[in-house]
């Protein structure tokens, strides 16, 4: 499904970018560093899944998402974050660290209550080794049933993390259901 085009840090990066947005990423004694530029969005969501689901498996468990450049992000952008915190968080090891964001980014965070979950630091002053050179993913075209599983498991993901998020998201997740069985 993806192919490598370069590598960073002696490692293959998955290539992802979105007319909208872009994310670098970079790999540092075995931190995994995202930066977003532009709107995080389910446009970014499922190459961001899959980028962090290659990390994972390769054994990286400390994960920092930079988005001093990110005005705004969608609930599915922030479920997929959720969702990645998640699976680090049932490997037994590592955080996921979202760093720099804007008053309304942490806004939207907490009244999600994805505070709970991820380790939010509204500024950061360490060094950010990995990013003084990012690589730029540039995004495959990502088919809708895929875009939609990943949309359903962001929603999923933020329910999981506070269930008086099922409230705000009923309707949403019972699209997602039907849109993914129609696609079938």
């Amino acid at each position: 499904m993806w192919a490598y085009s370069k590598v960073f840090f002696g490692n293959p990066i998955i290539p992802f970018v979105s007319t909208q947005s872009s994310i670098q990423v970079g790999v540092s004694s075995g931190t995994v560093w995202v930066r977003v530029e532009g709107k995080g969005s389910f446009q970014n969501s499922t190459p961001l899944k899959e980028f962090a689901r290659e990390m994972l498996s390769r054994g990286h468990r400390d994960f920092f998402v930079d988005l001093r450049k990110c005005p705004l992000m969608d609930s599915t952008f922030m479920g997929t974050l959720a969702g990645i915190a998640l699976k680090i968080r049932a490997e037994g090891s590592g955080e996921l660290h979202v760093v720099n964001l804007n008053e309304r980014n942490h806004g939207l965070l907490c009244n999600l209550g994805l505070n709970q979950l991820l380790k939010v630091d509204d500024s950061m002053s360490a060094a950010e080794p990995a990013l003084l050179q990012p690589c730029t993913l540039a995004a495959s075209s990502c088919d809708k049933l895929a875009e939609a599983q990943t949309m359903l498991e962001a929603h999923e993901a933020v329910v999981a993390v506070d269930p008086s998020n099922e409230a705000k998201f009923k309707d949403v997740l019972e699209f997602l259901r039907q849109d993914i069985e129609a696609r079938r």
